[in-house]
């Protein structure tokens, strides 16, 4: 887990006059400001009040958390999909508390409340408070909770208790949930980085199908896994499986992967900036595309960082044709940027599918190498808006020229063995779940 952000906005909506420049560019695959063009202002901040994460899940699944250990409710930042109200909107949480702490050499992935539920959250923002109008449980087939544990040995982390010093089970039906959209039908489709994976599920949130790489050899579930995805997708980076999530005007879906594969190795993923988007078809099930997105520079992204990894895509939004709104971010910044899914830029059973070099991952410079990497153009730097919160996630937007953002806010866990006091309970980061409007005065659909 990353730190925590120190950015808190006041819990109030800014004055017209607090408006700061965003700068507009037109598209290359490394887009940099070209000039300052119209101002954008937070309208309107909420605060999801504190609720505690044990009566909270056993109102949806009784019995499944037995101790929250002082943790509330947090997390649904993970994405932000509008309902069918304006100013409501769906979310959904991400696996549930968790941490890291050092044991030696080894850095032990923790989950202090192993029996926590993934669910899809219902919310308004009334008031400055966001309220919670609806919480759908994740299940299995059976109706058992899907839990947020890690799914197999030797691919992913190994899960511990709180204090790091008692393994705990592996769970083949977890799910670490990130992106959503909601269907015409009521279904959901959620992305889950552990797959990393393609999720349909009902309106009740029954798993109806989880699609994962070719080659994954998940067993054990309860529920259907459907192995449609291309296999380059094994080589995920841990912890950084598919993040964004969109749904076109055609009923297609974009699935976003947080950060480059590690294709042919760690060393290749972990300084690349190219990741890949993936076309999915729900009418013929499969996937129908394949794209190159190309980050900025990570200190154009946050001046100042120096580390091509802390890069990473979290949120993806339609925009109408074949548009779409990406989210680039780091833990302290976060850039928007407009791109366009053209025919011409499908690299879907290429050369570059495969693990054989030069891989995507290993280029310099993919465009200069002839890969069709996407076009982009910069539509807002969200670090020039006072008032808007770190690690933004959840990103939607609503009529032509308002962006609503939703953090993660981890549960308000940090990581190390001082998140936790002496009883075993939470010391709390004082991060908050918060709402923000963003006015634009340019239209961005």
């Amino acid at each position: 887990m990353n730190p925590r952000l120190l950015r808190r906005p006041a819990l109030v909506v800014l004055p017209l006059s607090a408006a700061l420049a965003f700068s507009v560019v037109v598209g290359t695959a490394d887009a940099t400001p070209a000039h300052h063009g119209p101002a954008a202002r937070v309208v309107s901040t909420s605060t999801l009040p504190d609720i505690p994460l044990a009566p909270f899940s056993n109102g949806l699944l009784p019995g499944s958390v037995a101790d929250d250990r002082g943790v509330d409710l947090g997390g649904i930042g993970s994405d932000l999909y509008p309902a069918e109200r304006r100013g409501e909107y769906w979310t959904v949480t991400d696996r549930g508390p968790n941490g890291q702490i050092a044991v030696g050499k080894d850095k032990r992935r923790t989950f202090p409340v192993p029996g926590f539920d993934p669910a899809i959250v219902k919310i308004r923002s009334v008031g400055g408070r966001i309220q919670v109008l609806k919480s759908i449980p994740l299940t299995t087939a059976s109706g058992a909770p899907v839990t947020g544990l890690p799914n197999q040995p030797g691919r992913d982390e190994a899960p511990y208790t709180y204090d790091a010093s008692t393994p705990l089970t592996y769970d083949p039906n977890g799910l670490d949930t990130e992106g959503l959209v909601r269907d015409r039908d009521g279904s959901f489709w959620l992305v889950d980085e552990y797959g990393p994976s393609l999720v349909h599920v009902s309106a009740k949130g029954r798993v109806l199908a989880r699609h994962v790489p070719q080659g994954l050899g998940l067993t054990g579930t309860d529920y259907p896994v459907v192995e449609s995805l291309p296999s380059i997708f094994l080589q995920r980076k841990t912890n950084r499986g598919f993040e964004g999530l969109a749904l076109l005007p055609d009923g297609d879906l974009v699935l976003g992967l947080q950060s480059p594969l590690l294709n042919p190795d760690k060393v290749s993923g972990e300084n690349s900036r190219t990741t890949r988007l993936l076309r999915f078809s729900p009418r013929e099930n499969r996937v129908t595309a394949e794209y190159a997105y190309r980050f900025d520079a990570v200190d154009v992204v946050e001046p100042g960082q120096t580390k091509t990894s802390e890069l990473k895509l979290s949120a993806l939004v339609a925009l109408g044709g074949d548009r779409l709104l990406v989210q680039e971010r780091t833990d302290k910044a976060a850039r928007l940027y407009e791109v366009r899914l053209r025919r011409g830029s499908d690299i879907l059973g290429s050369s570059w599918d495969t693990a054989a070099g030069p891989t995507l991952e290993q280029l310099d410079d993919a465009a200069a190498a002839q890969v069709p990497v996407l076009d982009k153009r910069l539509v807002i730097d969200l670090n020039t808006v006072e008032g808007v919160p770190g690690k933004i996630e959840g990103v939607a937007v609503e009529g032509s020229s308002t962006l609503v953002l939703l953090n993660d806010n981890d549960f308000g866990m940090t990581d190390g063995p001082e998140a936790f006091d002496t009883n075993g309970r939470l010391v709390d980061s004082d991060v908050e779940t918060t709402l923000v409007r963003v006015r634009l005065n340019r239209p961005v659909r």
